[in-house]
């Protein structure tokens, strides 16, 4: 949906152009040859390696329960779904859905506390409840021996919930989810998916309104509509639990009975029906906002998820424009640069779907005539269609990342997601198995026909540009809706508590199983971090160099970053056109980044297709071309990216932030401008990759399921004769840790019109992550600010209702900790908020450090959740990477337990204050002057405004 929402305002990772100048201004790497044409696996072989064995039954209550047995760790991902979304709303109650999905949050008659309070307390990972137009969700992993405490927690929500909902209750998380509202139509172009939905759907259809509603319809949420809700909507009849992970079926079925078969019927909620809207003629609209380019954007209304045209749907768009290697990449982004950035989707929901295509203007080119040849090409494509191999790879390229994503079986998008979406939304848990089968042998043609069926309906066309906010959506983004300010101390309503239904206990603690750690070294001197992962047929490598944003020279911030983007952008032997094409073939993806220590590029590719893969990652490494019409390309997207950065709250926060922390002179200090990436030149590029990026200064992380002996012997097959230019290798010097300025003072950035106001609070500390006790002070620190239940949190999203969430948490870099605390605020009570968060931390490190109860919590959270933590390869594959950055054993995280817990309060307390003084707190607050001077000002700290720079 971001994309949907955001209109693709800004995509900076863009393939290159296809034009090349003369040979490289310098490199020490002989060209090695491209890499041939490689034998990979079919599409068919690829569904074959898509399967979740499922059981399902159905409780004498109505409740679908389906069980996917997966046992590589003691863990169980659990997924309740329930058949109602907001397209099931009645008139003048929209976003209410989602409202209720934050109240079953808040605790029921036998659970009357926060819910994330016992979701920390069973170890529990990648929890969260969402809400869209088709249904509504609660999801978490619990580790093994904590599933039956999960059971009985969801239970007791869907059926013993009302006694504990209170007037109150309802006040704060109405407060919330306003403020849920202000931060998103707060961001530039967050207004954008009201007149998407108010244009493309007539007055009253079920998809005509947003999901989080209007602000006034939220104020006139009753408790009268919260008791009616629940009781039509959220019976054990209308929903579907999915447990996918350490259990059987046949496990499963006496655990639920016992929880939720109790539970009685009731009322079937039959989804809204809802026609696929047309236009009578092609509709138009221009919106301004705070952005730094413009965008235009065309969609059409198309089928749901069950129609038999959704797959050719989803790969024509990927072909004209989701793809690295798509049309509109290869035509406007690269040959004719008429765009920056472009963009293609269709996002399917249960009735209706909406596809778009999308190109976000490159500066110094007239819209009409971007516009003009956008409408050209969706004529010619509709009128010839894709071929057979875009076709394919577009296929390859979805089945190789859905491989990849089920080895998870909980969180956004694993095992139980998938089964639970199809279940509910299609009357099918293998839904998943038919869109894949249909992939498999999906034509050319069958996309032609589809796309020529819906793309020469009118279309909806907005064009979103640079410029103030229209006032006509006011109403949206004003501070309105209901003062949630109280501070609970009104006279508590009457909680009824059952006390029928106890907490089942948990018994044991479920032991993680780090994976066994080999080493080798490669014939060029690269050492070699491995781990075997089984669960899915896919190798994951990291090739890492010292290096990182902190390698950059004072004068040009931004080298790395510009660096990296351009390794991919052609080699001497392929175009990025041909990279883009070969990748999508193989099911690979390769991403470079690593942060403000490593470079890094990090490669997933299908294990089948391994050596086929590390031969392109080889040349992109070795032989990047660094063309200069590439250069050029890149350096207007990221330019414009800097600019869109400066138009966010929060990136005006964090980009202006390390600068006033550790001083522009240090490593770790500067930030790219639009000034400093306008000075790098080609030779810059090679002169960084022959200092930085050599096999003398990295080194190679893998996690696979083949045997480390395959694995080297694939890397020395194409890395194995690479070996340091003559160029002296690059070094990195730090300044002094000491704070280079001063402390207890208030920048304020002017940002006109904001509803919100984003605070950041951030200090250097004295830590160093590398040190054995460093985990005192993250624990301490989940009693501030770490977590869902920290009490920065809690005070101003649970208590006050003035945030829709304000956390806390350490930076690590090698060299440096720094701690910061950051969250959006409504604009009206910026003052009272920095004030709540100033206080919370000078009582945290003076009278009122951790609590037992908190220590027991937060110690029960850390021990429960290292089993789910490192459940996928790719969190394994960061685990290696930090143990090497902070030089820590490799058995380091199943150390973890005996250290949580020797834990106490006193060691707590004594490594917060160590590390933190409420004195040395930086504070920057994003927010309109005109609003928040005066509430700042009381606060007795010096105020400094500035000005958002302008777009030149």
């Amino acid at each position: 949906m971001k994309r949907l929402i955001s209109t693709s305002i800004i995509a900076l990772a863009v393939s290159a152009c296809s034009s090349y100048s003369d040979a490289p201004v310098a490199s020490a790497d002989a060209v090695i040859e491209a890499p041939a044409a490689a034998e990979v696996a079919s599409l068919t072989e690829l569904v074959d390696e898509v399967a979740i064995p499922y059981e399902k039954f159905t409780l004498a209550n109505g409740l679908d329960v389906i069980v996917h047995e997966d046992r590589k760790a003691p863990i169980v991902g659990v997924a309740v779904w329930y058949n109602v979304g907001s397209k099931d709303e009645p008139e003048g109650k929209t976003g209410f859905a989602h409202l209720f999905e934050h109240l079953m949050f808040n605790g029921s008659e036998n659970a009357p506390n926060d819910y994330f309070q016992y979701l920390q307390e069973m170890g529990a990972t990648d929890y969260n409840g969402t809400t869209n137009f088709d249904r509504t969700n609660y999801f978490q992993t619990v580790p093994r021996p904590a599933l039956e405490r999960a059971l009985w927690l969801e239970s007791d929500r869907m059926g013993y919930l009302l006694g504990a909902v209170t007037q109150e209750k309802l006040d704060n998380q109405r407060g919330v989810v306003q403020n849920e509202k202000r931060q998103g139509d707060n961001q530039p172009g967050g207004l954008v998916f009201y007149e998407i939905l108010e244009n493309m759907f007539p007055e009253g259809h079920p998809y005509g309104h947003s999901v989080i509603g209007s602000m006034a319809d939220l104020d006139s949420a009753s408790m009268d509509d919260v008791r009616s809700w629940f009781r039509d909507k959220y019976g054990p009849n209308n929903a579907t639990v999915v447990l996918a992970g350490d259990i059987s079926a046949a496990e499963a079925r006496p655990l639920m009975e016992k929880w939720f078969g109790p539970i009685n019927r009731g009322p079937v909620n039959n989804p809204a029906e809802a026609a696929i809207p047309v236009l009578t003629e092609d509709k138009r609209s221009v919106m301004r906002d705070n952005v730094a380019a413009t965008t235009i954007t065309k969609y059409w209304a198309v089928p749901g998820i069950t129609s038999e045209e959704l797959t050719a749907l989803n790969v024509g768009a990927s072909v004209f424009g989701g793809l690295a290697s798509s049309r509109l990449d290869e035509i406007l982004v690269r040959d004719e640069q008429l765009a920056v950035s472009v963009g293609a989707g269709n996002f399917d929901f249960q009735r209706v779907g909406i596809l778009l295509v999308n190109a976000t203007l490159k500066p110094g080119v007239e819209l009409e005539v971007l516009e003009s040849r956008l409408d050209e090409l969706i004529a010619e494509y509709i009128a010839e269609g894709p071929t057979e191999d875009e076709v394919r790879r577009a296929a390859t390229n979805d089945l190789a990342g859905t491989i990849r994503g089920l080895e998870q079986v909980g969180g956004f998008g694993g095992k139980a997601v998938t089964l639970a979406r199809g279940e509910v939304l299609a009357d099918d848990p293998g839904f998943y198995k038919k869109q894949f089968d249909t992939l498999a042998t999906l034509t050319a043609a069958d996309v032609k026909s589809a796309m020529e069926r819906w793309m020469t309906r009118p279309a909806f066309t907005l064009v979103l540009e640079p410029g103030e906010r229209d006032s006509d959506y006011e109403e949206a983004a004003s501070v309105g809706g209901a003062d949630n300010a109280s501070e609970r101390d009104r006279e508590a309503e009457e909680i009824t508590v059952t006390e029928v239904r106890p907490a089942p206990p948990i018994d044991t603690i479920a032991t993680l199983d780090f994976p066994d750690i080999q080493r080798a070294t490669l014939a060029n001197g690269m050492a070699v971090t491995y781990a075997q992962r089984d669960a899915v047929p896919a190798t994951y490598v990291t090739m890492s160099f010292n290096a990182g944003s902190a390698a950059d020279p004072a004068g040009m911030r931004g080298l790395e970053d510009l660096t990296l983007n351009l390794f991919d952008e052609g080699t001497a032997g392929m175009t990025s056109q041909q990279i883009a094409e070969e990748r999508e073939k193989l099911g690979l993806t390769i991403s470079t980044g690593g942060g403000s220590d490593r470079s890094t590029f990090t490669l997933s590719a299908l294990s089948a297709n391994l050596t086929p893969s590390l031969e392109l990652l080889s040349d992109i490494i070795r032989n990047p071309a660094f063309n200069e019409a590439d250069l050029e390309r890149v350096r207007t997207q990221t330019i414009t990216g800097i600019r869109q950065q400066m138009k966010s709250p929060n990136g005006i926060a964090f980009r202006a932030m390390p600068a006033e922390i550790f001083g522009e002179s240090n490593p770790y200090g500067g930030t790219s401008t639009v000034e400093s990436v306008q000075s790098i030149t080609r030779a810059d590029l090679y002169a960084f990759k022959d200092r930085w990026i050599r096999p003398d200064n990295g080194e190679v992380f893998v996690v696979s399921d083949q045997p480390l002996a395959d694995v080297v012997d694939s890397l020395n097959a194409v890395f194995g004769d690479w070996s340091a230019p003559e160029a002296a290798k690059g070094t990195k010097t730090f300044a002094s840790a000491a704070q280079a300025t001063e402390g207890n003072r208030i920048i304020l950035y002017n940002r006109p019109n904001s509803p919100q106001s984003y605070i950041v609070g951030a200090q250097l500390t004295p830590l160093d992550a590398r040190d054995a006790n460093y985990i005192d002070f993250t624990n301490a620190n989940n009693s501030l600010g770490g977590n869902f239940l920290a009490r920065l949190n809690m005070n101003l999203r649970e208590t006050k209702g003035w945030s829709y969430g304000y956390r806390g948490g350490a930076q690590t870099f090698e060299n440096a900790v720094v701690y910061f605390t950051a969250g959006g605020v409504q604009a009206d009570r910026t003052g009272d908020s920095l004030a709540e968060v100033r206080r919370e931390i000078s009582e945290f490190l003076s009278t009122r450090g951790v609590t037992s109860e908190e220590l027991a919590r937060n110690v029960a959270s850390e021990i429960g959740e290292l089993p789910g933590r490192f459940e996928t390869s790719g969190a394994v594959l960061s685990a290696l990477q930090s143990n090497a950055l902070y030089g820590r054993s490799d058995d380091y995280y199943e150390t973890l337990v005996e250290k949580y817990q020797a834990q106490t309060t006193d060691s707590l307390d004594a490594a917060a204050r160590a590390a933190l003084n409420e004195d040395d707190f930086i504070w920057l607050v994003v927010g309109d002057a005109d609003q928040v001077m005066s509430q700042l000002e009381p606060l007795g700290l010096p105020i400094e405004v500035r000005e958002l720079p302008s777009d030149e």
